[in-house]
């Protein structure tokens, strides 16, 4: 019965495109321990936030924002904003932004976070390497270096679910 009732929720869950709906079904099920819907609600909804194309370059970007953004609120029970990434973005833009983060000597505080939580494949070193077309080689190179001096495994990186374009076939 709770399995039919999680497989339930989980279908609910991928029709969703309210991020206010998603945060009530990921609190109610981390209320009940069911970890996988948690998981699969807290994915959805940060897939949703970003307003740029699903695929892009800034979508994948914005999502590993959003991710970090959400985790910290919820652990710190205020909202967080990341101001100095969003500071730099004004400044610099998305891809600015990711090439030196990928070039900084060690790693960002964000980088150091997500891998704290067991989420690399947020990291934006991750979306680097997921769009390496997008970037010099050797900034792919230097993103690469960076998840594999953290023992990062990079194929399981670069194989996160890309958000599909708007413009793909269904």
């Amino acid at each position: 019965m709770v399995r039919d009732d999680e497989a339930r929720m989980l279908a609910v869950v991928a029709a969703c495109d309210d991020p206010e709906k998603l945060r009530t079904i990921e609190a109610n099920a981390r209320k009940r321990g069911a970890d996988g819907l948690v998981d699969a609600s807290f994915r959805k909804r940060v897939e949703i936030l970003p307003s740029e194309n699903p695929g892009t370059l800034e979508h994948d970007f914005w999502r590993s924002v959003y991710t970090l953004e959400t985790v910290l609120t919820e652990e710190r029970g205020r909202k967080t904003r990341l101001s100095r990434t969003r500071q730099k973005v004004d400044r610099m833009g998305v891809h600015q932004t990711l090439a030196d983060w990928a070039l900084k000597e060690g790693t960002t505080d964000g980088f150091d976070m997500l891998l704290e939580r067991g989420m690399p494949e947020f990291c934006g070193e991750a979306v680097v390497l997921r769009h390496p077309d997008e970037f010099e080689s050797h900034i792919v190179a230097a993103a690469r270096h960076h998840l594999e001096a953290a023992d990062v495994d990079i194929a399981e990186v670069t194989a996160y679910r890309r958000s599909r374009r708007l413009d793909d076939p269904v």
